[in-house]
Order: C-alpha cells, then structure tokens, then sequence
C-alpha cells in the first residue's frame, strides 16, 4: 500500500490535492489528529480488502501545538517499518496573500492579525515537512489542471520526480518586467513581425509569426544555446533546493517574438519529466 502524507502552507492547494488523489483511488482523511495516525497507517497496512490499494493523509496548521509531536510520531513510524512519503505544497508569500484576499478567508495562524503574520508563523512550524518532504510542488503558477497533471505523474505515473516547476514565460517590456522572473532573456534583436502588415494582428501562437521568426540563423541560434544553457542550470537549480523557476522571455510587446522563443524553448525541454514544465504568455492578449 501507498500511504501519502499531503501538507504545506495553508492556501498552496492541499485540499485540492486530496481531492484529486481521491478521484484516483486514494483513501483520504484530512486533518486527523496527531496521536492517531499511528494507528490509522496500522490499520491501514494490516487492511487485507481491495477496495483501499493507497491511502493519503491531510496534515497542516490547524493541527495546533500537536504539530510539535509529528516528528516524533514520524520516526517512530519509520523505526516500525511502516513506509510513507511526504508531499508538500509551497506557494510565495504574495501569491498566498493574493489567494486569501481574494477569498476572504482568514489564515489558522493569523489569529486575527494580518495574513503575512500568519504566513511567516506557519513557515516556521512546517519547515521540519518541508526537509522531510518527498515531493515540493510550487504552486505559485499552477493552474488547477497543472497540479493535477504533476500528481497523476508522481502518484499514477509513477514517474521520477524533482522538486522544481518550470515556468517558460513569454512578456512584453513595454508591460514590465515580471518581478518573479529568474532568469530574463531579451529577444528583441530578432526580426520583428509587427511591422509586416498581414503578422501584425497574429501573435507567436500563429504558425505564419512562428516561422517567420524560426526562419532566422539568429533565432534557431539562440534557441539552441537557450536550450543548452537552461538544461545546464536546472539540475543545478535542484541541487540548490530550489522549487520554482521562472525564466522569462521577452520582446517589445510580448505578442510575437517572445512568444515564439517561449514556445520554441518549452518543446525542446518538456519531453523530461523529471520536474514540471509549463507555459504562459503573460501579455499576449495585450
């Protein structure tokens, strides 16, 4: 049997993550208190039915105090032979606070005060699951569909996975600099299609402004040396501890040229599923 244990920092996605281990077949309790779970992961292993194959436990901040008992619960679980992994979901500091503006819900930890209290407070006492984690997804970028895709690769796939999201992303400088961007890139050397009448009103995403982009020694040049350079850094990146990359690629207006290179960048990377891949073009509609 799989047994998870699915935690994080309240507003990263845990909830929505039992639920999709749940749609594939996962036994999922969310919350349980601390001096149980040794005896519902008994309970569990010596289950001789079919109908539960995996199960995923719900642990967070509304745990209390009892938190401070879970390593040692952890360990003594592990000195009994009873094997599990640890998934935690992170998400930036101003990402969580955008999430519980929007909602209006009130952080476990805030007690009241403000929301970036109650993030820095939940940090610290969940920092011993994160250096225990298995698995970190960043959610800070991750569209409900993508979360799912990474845990179906990890715990329907079975997929190798490190604890990094990539995010390829296409903007334009006259918008500004995205500020979560990692690594920039400036494509503005390339030829551009705006000033060609029929490309004007098509962006990156059009076959038409694809290739007459792709149709340059510079660009297929630089794409490769792109491609070379990020596959270089990522590993890199992992040994760091890093768990979100955003490397953005941008043009005068974010429609073709940058665009393009992002598209062009995410084919050549996504087939490695190693770490998630995604992409986004932030000014496209602009």
């Amino acid at each position: 049997m799989r047994f998870v244990i699915v935690t994080g920092v309240s507003g990263a996605g845990k909830t929505a993550a039992l639920k999709m281990l749940e749609d594939v077949g996962y036994f999922c309790v969310d919350n349980l208190p601390i001096p149980l779970i040794e005896k519902f992961v008994s309970l569990m292993n010596d289950s001789t039915g079919e109908d539960v194959r995996n199960a995923a436990l719900g642990i967070d901040a509304r745990s209390g105090d009892a938190l401070d008992e879970l390593e040692i619960v952890l360990d003594r679980m592990k000195e009994s032979g009873y094997e599990f992994e640890i998934l935690f979901l992170d998400a930036d500091d101003r990402t969580l606070v955008k999430r519980y503006k929007e909602t209006r819900r009130l952080h476990p930890l805030a007690y009241g005060g403000r929301v970036d209290d109650g993030i820095r407070l939940e940090r610290e006492k969940m920092r011993f699951l994160k250096e225990r984690a298995d698995y970190i997804i960043d959610t800070s970028h991750l569209l409900t569909r993508e979360l799912k895709q990474e845990l179906e690769k990890i715990f329907v796939k079975n997929q190798e996975f490190h604890n990094i999201m990539v995010s390829v992303l296409s903007f334009g400088f006259k918008y500004g600099i995205p500020a979560d961007a990692d690594l920039v890139f400036d494509v503005r050397f390339l030829p551009n299609p705006y000033y060609l009448d029929e490309l004007r009103p098509k962006t990156g995403l059009d076959d038409s402004v694809y290739n007459y982009v792709m149709d340059c020694d510079a660009a297929r040049k630089f794409a490769s040396m792109l491609e070379e350079m990020v596959t270089f850094l990522i590993p890199n990146y992992i040994k760091e501890g890093k768990t979100n990359l955003v490397i953005a690629v941008g043009c005068t207006g974010g429609k073709h040229r940058s665009v393009t290179i992002a598209r062009e960048l995410y084919s050549r990377i996504s087939g490695n599923n190693k770490y998630g891949i995604r992409l986004e073009h932030r000014d496209i509609k602009k």
